[in-house]
Order: structure tokens, then C-alpha cells, then sequence
């Protein structure tokens, strides 16, 4: 299992940034080229990204990029300067069809082969940032074996149908959702949009919680200060923990019985919660092997 809970955008401008990213609790950095970074300095942060990609990962720090979008004109060199055998993926703005996706394929397959690199080993993560993304979402999720994740970007989302973005957020409640289904359908994961308040702990929890509701398993902060809560909110309960051991260990003992299903804590136990119980589990070793 991928562990995706937490992944922090760090500005690929700024050295002293990504020295401090070396101590980050994260299970992704993500050095960025693109929203944190000015046009001016597009073409230095590519070449200190490189620079910095091997040294956090020998850090012990999985590293993502995020490149700009291919309309930019700026990805193909972006990709050039990163990918290596230390980088475990990159992300990508702005991505709104299956055909953005065969595109950034044909810059990074022959980048990966030129590292020495397996097919499929540079991992992606489109955006899901506007209303044609959202339409097209189930194909995206599905475009590439090289996809773990997809992204909500609901910053750019409210940008694009010119509406306004509050606290509540019930104006991206159905691109939301609609995302971590088509995920989910796909088999990969759903990465919820960063929490922009950074100095609002009691926000970030609400809305974190609110994204694992709709079937979200990470999320985007921009301070290091968020980890702590995106990594708690995202990782199992210890009594859902202690459920799911018990109803796997019932199941067992039934199944070997030649039984269907089992009565655990006056409930009905069957394949269903099993299978909940048996992904939660295997959650907690993800985490336990991530030493998280």
C-alpha cells in the first residue's frame, strides 16, 4: 500500500526551505516549481530541484516535483532536470484530459529509461483543477498504470468557474466528491486540496476530517506545522484498529467453521467489513514500516 497521508509543498526556489524539508514528517515532499515559485525564477528552481532531490532523499524523505503545466512550455525541461533514481514521482498542474496525461507519458518514459529506471517507476499526480478535469475525471484516474494518486486543487477549481472559495466549502462539495469516487473506482488514491489557513489548527482538523469522510486517504499542507494533523487524521484509530484485529480474527475462525458471516459485538459481520477491517490493517503496517 502506498502510504499517501501527508505531503508538503516546499518552494523549489528556496534553499533554506528545502534544508529544513530534510526534518519534515511528511510522507511526500513536494519540491515546487510551479505556484510557489515566481516566473522569473522557474529556470533556477529547476536546477536547484535537482540539486535538492537526492539529498532529501538521502534523508530519508520520499520527494515528489511538481512541474508546470504543460502549457506552459515549461515541464519537458522541468522533468529532464529531476527525474533520477532518487525521485519517486511527480506532479503535474493544471492536468484537465486523458490526453494531458499520454502527453507528460511520452516526456517521462524516455527520461526514466535514460535514469536507468523500470517503466512506470516515476510515479504521477495530475491536478484535477477545473470544471473540464472534473468532467473528465474518471478517465484520467485511469489513464496510466504510473498513477497512485489524483489531486483536488480547489483553489484553481473556484478560480476557473469564477466563483468564490469560503470556509464552509460547499462550492467544491461535488467536484470533492466526485473526485475520490472516480479514485476510488480507478483503484488509486484521492489527495485533498491543501488547507490555506495555516494558523487555523481547529480548520485544518474539520476539514481533513471532512475529506476522509468522502473517501480521501491524504492531503496537501503548505506549513510544516499541519503535519502533525494531517497525519493523525489520516491514520486509523487505535480502538477502529483493535475492531478491525478482532474482526479479522473472528472471520478466520468462521471461516474455518465453513460460516458466511459471524454476530461481533451484536453486529452482523460479513465479506463487506472484512474487507474494511483487512484494508485498515493494512493501513497501520504501512504506517508502522514508514516508521510513522
Amino acid at each position: 500500500m502506498e502510504l499517501l497521508r501527508s505531503l508538503i509543498f516546499v518552494p523549489g526556489n528556496r534553499a533554506n526551505m528545502l534544508e529544513r524539508a530534510l526534518a519534515f514528517d511528511a510522507d511526500i515532499v513536494m519540491v515546487d516549481l510551479e505556484d510557489s515559485v515566481p516566473p522569473a525564477e522557474k529556470v533556477a528552481a529547476r536546477e536547484l530541484a535537482g540539486q535538492w532531490v537526492p539529498a532529501l532523499r538521502r534523508a530519508g524523505r520520499r520527494v515528489m516535483v511538481r512541474a508546470n503545466s504543460l502549457d506552459t512550455g515549461l515541464t519537458g525541461e522541468e522533468l529532464a532536470a529531476v527525474i533520477s533514481p532518487d525521485l519517486y514521482g511527480v506532479s503535474v498542474g493544471k492536468t484537465e484530459s486523458a490526453w494531458d496525461l499520454r502527453e507528460l507519458e511520452r516526456i517521462i518514459a524516455p527520461l526514466e529509461a535514460a535514469a536507468g529506471l523500470e517503466y512506470g517507476q516515476v510515479k504521477l499526480i495530475p491536478w484535477i483543477e477545473s470544471a473540464r478535469a472534473v468532467i473528465n475525471v474518471s478517465e484520467m484516474a485511469a489513464a496510466l498504470p504510473r498513477i497512485p494518486a489524483i489531486a483536488f486543487g480547489a483553489e484553481d477549481y473556484t478560480n476557473d468557474l469564477g466563483i468564490r472559495r469560503t470556509d464552509a466549502g460547499a462550492e467544491v462539495h461535488h467536484p470533492r466528491a466526485a473526485i475520490a469516487i472516480a479514485a476510488r473506482a480507478a483503484g488509486v488514491a484521492a489527495l485533498d486540496s491543501p488547507y490555506v489557513a495555516f494558523q487555523n489548527p481547529e480548520g485544518l482538523a474539520q476539514d481533513a476530517a471532512a475529506a476522509r469522510q468522502l473517501g480521501y486517504t491524504g492531503k496537501f499542507a503548505i506549513h510544516p506545522a499541519q503535519l502533525a494533523a494531517i497525519n493523525q487524521a489520516f491514520s486509523p484509530l487505535p480502538e477502529d484498529v483493535d475492531y478491525a484485529r478482532r474482526v479479522v480474527a473472528a472471520w478466520d475462525e468462521a471461516e474455518a467453521a465453513g460460516r458466511g458471516s459471524l454476530a461481533l459485538d451484536g453486529k452482523m459481520v460479513d465479506v463487506p467489513v472484512v474487507k474494511r477491517a483487512q484494508n485498515l490493517l493494512a493501513l497501520v503496517e504501512a504506517i508502522s514500516n514508514a516508521g510513522g
